[in-house]
């Protein structure tokens, strides 16, 4: 079990692949200042960000290797290549929105202190928490915060370009949608595992086959009251995360399409009701069709969003050579588009790669483990990854309506950074239980 006495060991994939994210931070930022500059030379306080991020991802590998955990050696230098990835692209988005806004800036240095705090917490979550179970025990309290949570959002929370997503705490701010997410996925989990037989069966009404209603329903009205206080809030993104949350939570726990089907019927439903009731959505379904409808006001984000895209092409302008200041909000609903015009296709295709990658290992980490719960908690956890970067980025892309999710790991923001960094710390330290006899370790 994850509490043993374990020997400590060299963790040496791991640390060959932390090559990259060190050579990107270095160069990047080199790249950033010089750009900003004009002209050639660099000094120390270029870089001196980098040297510490550099120390700081070689300190976790080897501290996880002196405490003896085994798990994988992927994750790790992946979440912090794109980490600090998207510490470049808020560096480099500063200067410019910061001549536009002073409350600008500063806001390279705070993203710095939540990838700080979010690296500790990871680490807490990997070396000191070692009874996942406990977490089981208390679904219903987890359930009961999360829900508690979006309500005081609802009540007390303060409004941003219509929606009510943040709660001021004093100087700061906090999103509780963001951890909440977490929250609910550790509910169904246990649930789950507690109904596993049970949501695969069936019984006989007369001539038509009903699932177990009794069993589904708890769940049914959990999910159902968390996307009706998201819609209060008008935080639809997380809505529709939470959405694919349960959905593949469900079927992964049932292997029945029915379920899905069902689903995804009741969802376009809402979405049209949604769409018909609400204008704030009407106006995000007109934008994603047509934004030249009203090009300077409600499309300005994506006309200008679809210019930078363009602008890109396949190898980018350059970083910093760019212009994301035209893009209103860009450091949080289109750090994508910053991405595409200055890196290109290129970019785009490598951040995507990444997640990629890390939604991966999080899957086959769930199809390995010999816990059930655990193997819950890390397909409901990679879900979150995976849906949340198809939503956002279909919405800049305009595949979707954009909802105004983070990119992860990417984005600005305290709330989303550190709960990312728990579900990144939650997947190392399930990958660290004991495997499956017939699947072996990965």
């Amino acid at each position: 079990m994850a509490s043993r006495v374990r020997r400590a060991t060299f963790r040496s994939t791991e640390l060959q692949l932390l090559v990259a994210p060190s050579l990107l931070m270095i160069v990047g930022l080199l790249t950033i200042f010089l750009a900003g500059r004009g002209e050639v030379g660099w000094a120390w306080s270029d870089i001196w960000v980098s040297l510490v991020y550099v120390g700081a991802m070689i300190g976790i590998s080897l501290s996880f290797g002196l405490v003896g955990f085994r798990g994988d050696q992927v994750i790790l230098p992946v979440t912090l290549t794109l980490a600090g990835f998207g510490l470049l692209m808020i560096q480099r988005l500063q200067a410019d929105l910061t001549a536009l806004d002073e409350g600008y800036a500063g806001l390279a240095e705070r993203q710095l202190l939540y990838l700080s705090i979010g690296l500790g917490l990871m680490w807490f979550t990997v070396v000191v928490f070692r009874h996942l179970h406990l977490l089981q025990r208390f679904k219903y309290s987890a359930l009961m915060l999360s829900l508690g949570m979006m309500v005081a959002t609802v009540l007390f929370g303060r409004e941003v370009y219509g929606a009510k997503l943040y709660i001021a705490i004093g100087p700061l701010q906090a999103q509780p949608s963001e951890i909440a997410k977490v929250g609910l996925v550790l509910f169904l989990a246990a649930y789950l595992e507690d109904k596993r037989e049970l949501m695969g069966a069936s019984y006989r009404l007369g001539p038509l086959t009903l699932p177990p209603l009794p069993y589904l329903f708890p769940m049914v009205l959990m999910w159902a009251a968390c996307l009706m206080i998201l819609v209060l809030q008008n935080d639809l993104g997380t809505a529709l995360l939470f959405f694919g949350i349960f959905v593949t939570m469900l079927y992964v726990a049932s292997g029945r399409i029915v379920y899905v089907s069902v689903a995804l019927v009741s969802f376009m439903g809402a979405c049209w009701l949604a769409y018909r009731a609400f204008g704030r959505i009407g106006i995000r379904v007109q934008n994603w069709l047509d934004p030249w409808q009203d090009p300077l006001d409600t499309g300005l984000q994506q006309v200008q969003s679809d210019y930078a895209m363009a602008a890109g092409g396949f190898f980018g302008t350059g970083l910093g050579l760019g212009q994301p200041w035209r893009i209103p909000i860009v450091e949080t609903d289109y750090v994508f588009s910053l991405i595409g015009e200055e890196l290109g296709a290129i970019g785009t295709l490598s951040v995507l790669a990444l997640v990629f990658t890390l939604v991966v290992r999080g899957y086959v980490i769930a199809l390995t483990r010999a816990d059930g719960y655990a193997r819950f908690v890390a397909v409901g956890l990679s879900t979150i990854l995976g849906f949340q970067t198809l939503i956002i980025v279909g919405g800049v892309v305009r595949l979707l309506p954009l909802t105004g999710i983070t990119l992860p790991f990417i984005s600005y923001g305290g709330s989303s950074l550190l709960t990312n960094f728990i579900i990144v710390g939650l997947l190392l330290h399930i990958s660290g239980l004991p495997a499956r006899e017939e699947g072996g370790a990965t």
